[in-house]
């Protein structure tokens, strides 16, 4: 959905899907380096900041919510889904241009309101307070 222009901020996310339909659940470590390094330096997702960065443009990598525990396919992917966002947060802090809003902390647990139908996207109401998160990180920025 990028299209290349002269932006001041870009907004981006990804790599859940990756992890959670291109590993199958027994090739998660071989699939979580080539999206980021352990150390945040090397990989699709440092790739793709990167060549952000290069045209000038900040950037925010927004995180994923959390499963609330209860009722989601993705609920096994969870320490995937929180090493991949520890290395995002590790390329965050090389590049003062480059911003991560962690998601993690948003769903109470047992709080399906979070979620869309699926369970897996966020609802109204997340991207709603998702949305305020991203200004704040912007206006502050």
């Amino acid at each position: 959905q990028y299209k290349p222009g002269k932006w001041d901020w870009v907004i981006v996310n990804g790599g859940g899907n990756d992890l959670w339909l291109g590993c199958g659940c027994f090739a998660c470590d071989r699939k979580l380096n080539k999206l980021v390094s352990p150390d945040g330096r090397k990989g699709a997702i440092p790739g793709m900041l990167s060549e952000l960065r290069a045209t000038g443009a900040k950037v925010i990598y927004v995180g994923y919510l959390r499963s609330p525990g209860v009722g989601s396919m993705i609920e096994h992917c969870r320490d995937e889904g929180n090493e991949l966002e520890t290395r995002i947060e590790r390329l965050a802090a090389l590049d003062e241009g480059i911003f991560f809003l962690s998601n993690k902390d948003m769903v109470p647990f047992g709080d399906r309101s979070y979620h869309a139908l699926d369970m897996i996207h966020p609802s109204v109401k997340a991207s709603n307070e998702i949305g305020r998160k991203l200004a704040e990180i912007i206006q502050s920025n």
